[in-house]
């Protein structure tokens, strides 16, 4: 048989054309080619030492009407790129180095590059040289902001992007923004992208962006809070919770609208159904303003009067455990009085009904809470009632119960604007 082994195609190492050139100029860099020694591991580079830069120019001067010098320039800027070495990038311009040059491998840009390796000064340079600030590369149709985005140490990148004018509401051709990259980016287990997200929306990002399949802003929190249940931990747990509300706070505060069409889009919709797992969410939703309805077709699209019967008929009707059915009509009546307590005139499907005969317990308690809300439907309301409506409503937004504690007013009143009478007793007043 051979004594040698075959030739693979697939793994044959590809010697371009311009590498001699490059290695000669990262060599007087004293920065080894990083395909044979990661960059992370290259000894430092005395970039500033003045020697080392005049050699490289008398090196590009030599080789100027060499075959190939333009590809090597170029290629010998993404190097450089790559490392945040300044001068070596600025005399390569001058040298002709293109910025539009991609790598052979990755298709990435210098501008591209200089971001996935966090090196804010180079970002600066190249733009300044030219660099087009919002070109996207041809395999992932990333732009430079794109990339910024989606990494919590890239932001130094991101707010250099900005400052030098990346159109931050920029789309690919799928219809995805920066901040819906940053957001998409949180659902892979990196929930710390809280800081990339603020910047984007006070960079003018738009709320409302949405993608070819129908993906918004919402869409990633809501595939977080599923997830949830899931978690390895409760400490794991606690932190996707925790970077859900804080991104919802921010995006609330941007003009985001958490009840709109399509119900699975609606953060609000989403919460409503499983109110007993998301209920300071839910709570800080409608604190904010959020519809409990749908705030596009109204009731008869979806009704949070009706999710909230719905859910609590449901799990009544199939547990016996008497600790988890008092939380859970516990937090259904507060849920209710705080969708009551959010406007004058409260919306309800037409016809609407609710059956409590399937509840193993509390089903008495369940027809009051509908007959109450029924007769507050129909009725002419009381004073106290809308007083209550009115002085929450100027108290919003969240958190409102905080602001009813600190008003100048005797127990027994804070007691009634409060809401959640289980969460605040009297010794907190």
């Amino acid at each position: 048989g051979q004594s040698t082994m075959p030739f693979l195609h697939g793994f044959r190492r590809i010697v371009l054309e311009y590498q001699p050139l490059v290695d000669e100029l990262l060599g007087l860099l004293a920065v080894p080619d990083t395909e044979r020694q990661s960059s992370l591991e290259s000894p430092a580079c005395l970039d500033s030492d003045r020697g080392q830069l005049s050699a490289v120019r008398r090196v590009l001067e030599r080789e100027t009407h060499s075959p190939f010098y333009q590809e090597g320039v170029s290629y010998a800027l993404l190097k450089v790129t790559e490392l945040g070495l300044v001068p070596a990038a600025e005399i390569l311009l001058e040298f002709g180095a293109d910025l539009s040059f991609e790598d052979p491998v990755t298709y990435y840009t210098p501008l591209h590059i200089a971001v996935l390796r966090n090196q804010p000064d180079v970002v600066e340079l190249l733009v300044h040289h030219g660099a087009d600030i919002n070109r996207r590369d041809r395999i992932h149709e990333s732009s430079p902001l794109d990339l910024a985005s989606e990494e919590p140490e890239r932001l130094p990148c991101l707010r250099r992007l900005l400052r030098l004018g990346a159109d931050v509401n920029a789309a690919d051709k799928n219809g995805k923004t920066a901040l819906l990259h940053a957001l998409a980016s949180s659902d892979s287990g990196q929930i710390h992208n809280t800081d990339s997200i603020r910047l984007l929306l006070e960079g003018g990002a738009d709320v409302r962006a949405a993608t070819k399949d129908g993906d918004t802003v919402f869409t990633y929190v809501i595939y977080l809070l599923g997830e949830m249940p899931y978690s390895r931990t409760d400490e794991e747990a606690e932190d996707i919770e925790r970077f859900c509300f804080r991104v919802t706070q921010l995006l609330l505060a941007h003009g985001a609208n958490p009840s709109e069409c399509p119900a699975s889009e609606s953060l609000t919709h989403f919460c409503l159904k499983s109110f007993k797992d998301y209920f300071p969410l839910l709570r800080f939703l409608l604190e904010s303003g959020a519809a409990y309805n749908c705030s596009l077709h109204g009731p008869s699209c979806w009704s949070g009067f009706h999710i909230t019967f719905e859910h609590l008929c449901w799990h009544l009707s199939r547990l016996d455990d008497e600790t988890y059915s008092t939380d859970l009509i516990q937090k259904g009546q507060t849920l209710l009085e705080l969708m009551m307590a959010s406007s004058q005139a409260i919306q309800l499907p037409s016809n609407f009904e609710v059956n409590t005969s399937s509840c193993r317990s509390h089903g008495e308690k369940v027809q009051t809470l509908f007959c109450s809300l029924k007769q507050l439907e129909r009725s002419p309301q009381a004073l106290k009632h809308l007083c209550r409506v009115f002085i929450r409503q100027r108290l919003k937004p969240w958190p409102v119960d905080d602001k009813i504690k600190a008003l100048p007013l005797p127990d027994r009143l804070k007691w009634y604007l409060l809401i959640d009478h289980a969460a605040a007793g009297h010794e907190d007043l």
